[in-house]
């Protein structure tokens, strides 16, 4: 732990004090950089979640002939939202990185879709897929937003 004794000094508790060797600029980009950064990965964790909240969901799920494709698609495109935008976050161009995007977007749309069929094959879960396409619609706006601003730049 660090106790700041002087306007140039950082001193460890029981050691001698260190000068400062960044300026105000710097801290000023390290501490944009690391929010960029924790959004960042808030998203990656946010669609991870997500996409194991639906898992969770399906596990539950009743199995038969008329749920299993449904549960198939959903746990497809919902798991995909994140894998998509885990390639995005290590895309190779500005222009890849939108592509990728907006795959997040079109899957997350999907997966909106997959779970209104739900409702009919799990009338008794209603509140759970009622949370569970918030989220989704949640997601969609985001990726969208993500979209709109790059295109505004270009």
């Amino acid at each position: 732990m660090a106790k700041i004794h002087a306007p140039n000094e950082i001193r460890p508790i029981g050691q001698a004090p260190h000068k400062i060797i960044f300026n105000f600029q710097f801290t000023i980009y390290i501490k944009f950089s690391m929010t960029q950064i924790s959004n960042k990965y808030d998203l990656e964790e946010r669609t991870a979640k997500f996409g194991e909240s639906i898992i969770e969901f399906c596990i539950k799920a009743k199995q038969d002939a008329i749920n299993k494709p449904i549960i198939n698609q959903l746990i497809r495109s919902a798991t995909s939202i994140g894998a998509n935008y885990m390639e995005a976050n290590g895309a190779s161009s500005k222009k890849d990185f939108g592509n990728k995007i907006f795959i997040c977007k079109k899957e997350a749309q999907e997966t909106k879709h997959w779970l209104r069929m739900m409702t009919k094959c799990e009338p008794e879960r209603l509140e759970d897929l009622r949370k569970l396409w918030r989220e989704c619609q949640e997601l969609t706006m985001i990726f969208q937003k993500i979209n709109n601003s790059m295109k505004s730049k270009n």
